[in-house]
């Protein structure tokens, strides 16, 4: 495929490009504080223009909020089933991947972690039922690695550090204004000794606290 070809490959459609701004104007405003007219002076057309994508600000949020609990399902199982393809049977190295892949989300998509916070009661029962499924399943994606590495850790254990470790890699909305972020490439490095330090701690790899020298 040529330069040229991949661009256009890679260039963002009309519709996720609708999707970007409506994210991010909904968590910089709120849900209600934003019109239809907004978010399509965000992206150059009119807003009754984007009734052609979307039928309202409903779906959008919907497609926001469940896309991207797909997406991380479907990165997580990518990531096992490639681990299993290649024998290589590291937990270590696919732990680490799972990591980083959350680490570029929770970097790169700010503005869906504040949505799912504040808006996630916003969706039909449906949608909202949907979502929880896709999270309920990315955990267990994790629980099962997370197990291989530390095969003494109780699985209502490893459950808890799977959340715990996601509450501190989804804190990303407050480490900044939105668009501005510390150095990203130390951030990343942080956030993912961060979360191997409490895998470790969870896992008992880390010193008691009478073995901690003062």
């Amino acid at each position: 495929m040529s330069t040229h070809a991949a661009a256009r490959v890679a260039a963002p459609t009309r519709r996720e490009q609708i999707l970007k701004e409506a994210a991010r104007l909904f968590a910089e405003r709120g849900f209600h504080g934003v019109g239809v007219d907004e978010i399509g002076a965000a992206v150059g057309i009119s807003g009754p223009g984007l009734y052609r994508h979307f039928p309202g600000k409903d779906a959008m949020l919907a497609e926001l909020l469940v896309g991207i609990s797909e997406r991380l399902l479907a990165g997580g199982e990518q990531r096992v089933s490639e681990d299993a393809a290649s024998h290589d049977g590291s937990h270590e190295a696919l732990l680490d991947a799972l990591i980083a892949g959350h680490i570029d989300f929770a970097l790169d998509d700010r503005p869906l972690i504040t949505l799912h916070d504040r808006e996630l009661d916003r969706l039909r029962d449906t949608d909202r039922k949907r979502v929880r499924r896709l999270q309920r399943q990315y955990v267990e994606v994790w629980v099962g690695v997370v197990r291989g590495l530390y095969p003494d850790l109780p699985e209502h254990e490893a459950r808890a550090a799977v959340h715990a470790v996601f509450g501190l890699l989804n804190s990303t909305p407050h480490l900044g204004r939105p668009g501005a972020l510390p150095d990203r490439t130390d951030t990343a490095a942080l956030l993912h000794r961060l979360a191997r330090g409490a895998f470790d701690a969870a896992g008992g790899a880390l010193p008691s606290r009478g073995d901690i020298p003062e």
